[in-house]
């Protein structure tokens, strides 16, 4: 099979999306917490839905893919009236004496979110799916590729950008991450594809959103002032990233009785019950990772688990909290460690990394933010022996249905990939199978394919 490029999607039209209605809780200016704030050097979200058609015809005969068009327009525009953030953009008031650096959402303007029209003529569903490695062209599915998340003070803070193919289409979202988290992202998502699908004849959605900004006790007076940043230009806290090695990108299934052994395995050999799923697969991945990669007997090895601080917090957040409320935790060993002893080993690392991230620990982290501002910067891993495993198996992927039927695969834009980035998706058929989307070096990535460990328990 050809390696479809990139250069076979051809832009057929682009436009602004305004809200239908501004809701009542929407702000002109919105203040950003540390949680949103540490994103401003990262890669935006992107991800996306694979459509078949909805008739055995083409999308291009009786007008089937106008019509899809104008209904993800209409219904955009009726879904960022519930989501005002994503319709403005990033600001920044600075004064020197005092001197002041602070960073907000401007949503005054409401200038909307974009909506971009593709079409891949000679490419199909088949061609996205069947491939061993994720296909180039799916990078071209998305847009605002290389921006960070700083630009939003100049571009959209979402895009959207429908791609149709031979028998399909994709709906592929740039989304700028200082506006929300993955949870935020498929939030939106769900709620774009709840209205979509009654055709706007909505009286009220199943989860309105929150959009008002959680602050600590502590950080009162930031809700109304906002953070200020210790900084007189963002040159000093933003990166550039050079653009990372050629990566491989594979997706790797997992049964639902593939993560049931692996969670039992777990368990089992640390005599206990507390090893979740994802922790136990999480640990599978760090240690075929480890061994791939080849990584010297003294030298540290780094899984960094991205969590939820939502429910994290005493009492805990609603989960219609629209915003950033994500932590990293990691479990670090010796190469010699984490291979010389069994999976469960690996797992309880961490499963005590997640559980140390207390209410305590997250209150004492945004606190002290402030202080000394630490930002994502990718970069960083470039080359070193770090996995990071975001996104979540629990995030209702799959519950996006937009009216034309059940989506068919999660896929990802370029956005945060380095050699050791790993996206967990729910798998298409439910019932507790995941899928991961892994990035790593060819040369890894075969040494990855060929790990005993790894490939005896998909």
């Amino acid at each position: 099979m050809p390696i479809l490029r990139k250069e076979v999607v051809c832009f057929v039209s682009k436009c602004m999306i305004k809200p239908h209605q501004i809701s009542e809780e929407a702000h002109e200016e919105i203040s950003l917490t540390p949680w949103d704030l540490t994103m401003l050097s990262a890669h935006l979200i992107q991800k996306g839905l694979l459509f078949a058609n909805p008739s055995p015809l083409s999308s291009h005969e009786d007008g089937i893919m106008v019509k899809i068009i104008d209904q993800l327009k209409n219904s955009l525009s009726l879904t960022l009236g519930h989501f005002s953030p994503l319709s403005g953009r990033l600001s920044t008031k600075k004064q020197d004496d005092p001197s002041s650096y602070k960073v907000f959402i401007d949503c005054s303007n409401c200038q909307g979110a974009e909506f971009i029209h593709a079409i891949a003529e000679s490419v199909t569903v088949a061609d996205i799916l069947n491939p061993l490695n994720v296909p180039p062209v799916v990078k071209s599915f998305f847009a605002l590729d290389g921006s960070v998340n700083h630009d939003g003070h100049g571009k959209p803070l979402l895009v959207v950008q429908v791609t149709e193919l031979v028998d399909g289409f994709f709906i592929g979202c740039s989304f700028n991450h200082v506006i929300g988290d993955g949870a935020s992202f498929w939030h939106f998502f769900s709620t774009w594809a709840e209205i979509c699908r009654s055709k706007g004849n909505i009286e009220s959605i199943s989860r309105p959103p929150i959009i008002k900004r959680w602050f600590t006790e502590e950080q009162q007076q930031a809700e109304y002032s906002g953070i200020n940043l210790p900084y007189s230009h963002h040159d000093e806290f933003i990166d550039r990233y050079i653009t990372p090695p050629p990566l491989d990108k594979r997706i790797f299934h997992f049964s639902a009785q593939s993560i049931s052994q692996l969670k039992i395995k777990a368990n089992n050999e640390c005599c206990t019950n507390n090893i979740s799923s994802l922790q136990a697969l999480s640990a599978l991945v760090w240690r075929a990772f480890t061994r791939a990669l080849g990584v010297h007997g003294e030298q540290e090895t780094t899984c960094r688990l991205v969590t939820n601080d939502r429910t994290r917090l005493k009492p805990p957040m609603s989960l219609d909290y629209f915003g950033c409320s994500t932590g990293v935790v990691m479990g670090t060993a010796k190469s010699q460690e984490l291979l010389g002893h069994g999976l469960g080993w690996a797992a309880w690392l961490l499963h005590e990394a997640v559980a140390g991230r207390t209410d305590d620990n997250v209150r004492g982290w945004l606190n002290n933010w402030s202080t000394d501002p630490s930002f994502l910067h990718i970069g960083r891993f470039y080359g070193q022996p770090v996995v990071t495993i975001g996104s979540s198996p629990r995030f209702d992927m799959y519950g996006c249905e937009f009216g034309w039927g059940k989506a068919m695969a999660v896929r990802s834009g370029s956005a945060l990939e380095y050699s050791g980035s790993v996206w967990s998706y729910p798998g298409c058929e439910g019932g507790g199978s995941m899928d991961l989307e892994i990035c790593l070096r060819p040369e890894t990535m075969s040494a990855l394919a060929s790990d005993e460990e790894f490939i005896s328990s998909l």
